[in-house]
Order: C-alpha cells, then sequence, then structure tokens
C-alpha cells in the first residue's frame, strides 16, 4: 500500500511539471508570462553584454532578435562561452533550459530564467564592421556645404 501510494506522488509530481521543449520566443514569454510562470521552458538567443558573475552562479541576457531576457545559471555553464554580443563581437547562440519566473523574488521581481542547463548551438565570432559609404557622403556633402556657407557668410562681411 506504502509503495503504491509512493508511486502515486511521484506521478502526480511528473504530470505537474511541464516542460515547453520546442524553444519558446521572448515574446511569447512576455505576453505570456502567467501561462509559463514556475514551468520549464526552452529559450535560445543569443548571449549579449557582459556575463556578470555573481560568486558561483552568474547572469546573462539571451536575445532571439526581439527582446533580450536575463538568465541566472551556475557558473560552471559558462566556462565554454568566448564571445558575447557587442559591437566587435557577435555572440554566442546558445539554448537554456530552466524554470521562468515573471516577477522572480530572489531578484528583486524581475522576469528572468533560472537555468538548469546551457548547450551551445552557435559559436560566437569577431565581426568586421564596414564602412557605411552613404553615410560618408552624406557627410561631405554637408561639410561642403558648411564651407560654402561660411565663404558667403565671410564675402557678405567685407
Amino acid at each position: 500500500m506504502l509503495r503504491r501510494t509512493a508511486e502515486a506522488i511521484i506521478l502526480i509530481l511528473l504530470c505537474s511539471t511541464v516542460c515547453f521543449a520546442q524553444p519558446v520566443s521572448s515574446s511569447e514569454l512576455i505576453n505570456n508570462a502567467k501561462q509559463y510562470d514556475g514551468k520549464t521552458v526552452v529559450y535560445a538567443g543569443e548571449i549579449i553584454g557582459d556575463i556578470m558573475v555573481r560568486g558561483d552562479y552568474a547572469w546573462i541576457n539571451l536575445n532571439d532578435g526581439k527582446n533580450a531576457i536575463g538568465v541566472w545559471l551556475d557558473r560552471g555553464l559558462i566556462k565554454d562561452i568566448i564571445y558575447t554580443g557587442n559591437y566587435k563581437f557577435k555572440g554566442e547562440v546558445v539554448e537554456v533550459n530552466g524554470i521562468f519566473n515573471r516577477a522572480c523574488l530572489q531578484h528583486g521581481g524581475d522576469l528572468d530564467i533560472h537555468a538548469q542547463s546551457l548547450t551551445k548551438i552557435i559559436p560566437g565570432r569577431p565581426t568586421q564592421e564596414m564602412p557605411n559609404f552613404k553615410k560618408i557622403n552624406i557627410v561631405i556633402l554637408l561639410l561642403g556645404a558648411l564651407v560654402l556657407i561660411w565663404i558667403f557668410t565671410q564675402l557678405k562681411r567685407r
């Protein structure tokens, strides 16, 4: 009887834990935060900004192209992260599996994900920013106009 009761409790616990196996978008998480609150989710995106280490844990921001969501994770999960996205680098694209919190009490009521695992999908890389020749031409044109205006004002004063 005790074994059957324990099996029933385990079955109830397993059935009550919902895991969304397909990566969900940031818009889906934000717009349906109540539905996902406390649930295990899979979220993928580019690591942007700095990795903020806090003791044995760290914060990363994952941007899926629409929004960025803060992810709290064990420091050991980020040991293979080399690049984070900024003006000089394309960040690693990773997938995290973790608990979604619409108002995390541990972190001041912020929306976040407490990651249990992290998988690198696409490695990061340095980027080479190409000059925008359209902007350069506009600057040269405006500079020329400014020089002409200055010359005309100098001639007008004489």
